[in-house]
């Protein structure tokens, strides 16, 4: 097939991503430097000067980096686990790690609301145990929109690291035993540089879901806010479109840093490639 044919064929796919993301997206962002016909950075300014606004961004931010933290560390043990399981097994154990996704984010937030809550699962265990005298606060806390996002987003983590681990061959593990190194060592230098790649896009996904979740964080957070909830409130509350807009330029904006600082990484753990 001649080059123009194929690229004849991916038209219909860039006019559609033109018209509904990248023209949308180009005309919030750039709607944000203009008042009054005038170019300003005021909004930018406002928001970054407000300390309302920054403890909502640093929230935000804390929310979204332990939650992709915790995913690593429990998504990569059972991927890892999951990959090494024969072809039926795996399946199966994906199946289950998938599960969540096929559950409405509304249905686990209320779940983890009748779990979390101050007469909830937890705090009634933990109060006849006689281990606390009080039931904690744990809802309505960034605590809460943590555990709640972890629920959501680990599969992501998960399908991501099983798809990179079951390529790695494990002739390679054992080549590096008999050269004398332990199994630990031969998993740090071996497996994990291999597998960066599957990290780097489950943490992307994570961290960027975690970024721009607003149900989970909703019901979960009450009223702490994060920066899904406070544009929302903006723009479907206040009427305030030029502030949501500028929400929504900064949120673009940390997801391309996000993305190209994970690269960085990426290179940095594994500069073969």
């Amino acid at each position: 097939m001649k080059k123009s044919a194929v690229y004849w064929l991916l038209l219909p796919g860039f006019v559609f991503l033109a018209a509904f993301m990248v023209i949308p997206i180009v005309l919030t962002i750039g709607s944000t430097f203009v008042q009054e016909n005038a170019f300003t950075l005021d909004g930018y300014l406002h928001f970054f000067k407000d300390p309302y606004f920054l403890k909502i961004l640093l929230t935000t931010l804390q929310v979204s980096v332990v939650t992709t933290l915790v995913c690593v560390v429990l998504g990569f043990p059972t991927a890892y686990y999951i990959s090494r399981k024969a072809p039926r097994r795996k399946g199966i154990l994906l199946a289950l790690a998938i599960f969540p996704l096929l559950t409405s984010p509304v249905v686990r937030s209320f779940s983890w609301m009748i779990i979390l809550g101050r007469k909830g699962l937890i705090n009634n265990a933990l109060v006849g145990l006689g281990l606390i005298d009080q039931p904690l606060d744990i809802l309505y806390t960034p605590a809460a929109m943590m555990i709640g996002l972890t629920h959501l987003f680990l599969p992501l983590m998960i399908i991501s690291l099983v798809g990179v681990l079951e390529n790695i061959d494990q002739d390679l593990l054992k080549a590096a035993q008999s050269l004398g190194a332990s199994r630990f060592t031969a998993f740090r230098r071996v497996v994990f540089p291999l597998a960066v790649p599957g990290l780097v896009i489950g943490a992307v996904l994570v961290f960027v879901g975690s970024l721009t979740a607003y149900t989970t964080p909703a019901l979960l957070g009450g009223k702490q806010r994060v920066i899904a909830t406070f544009l929302y409130q903006n723009a479907m509350t206040l009427n305030d479109w030029y502030l949501a807009s500028v929400i929504a330029a900064i949120m673009i904006a940390i997801t391309f840093i996000v993305v190209g600082v994970m690269n960085r990484m990426a290179k940095t753990l594994n500069p073969k490639g």
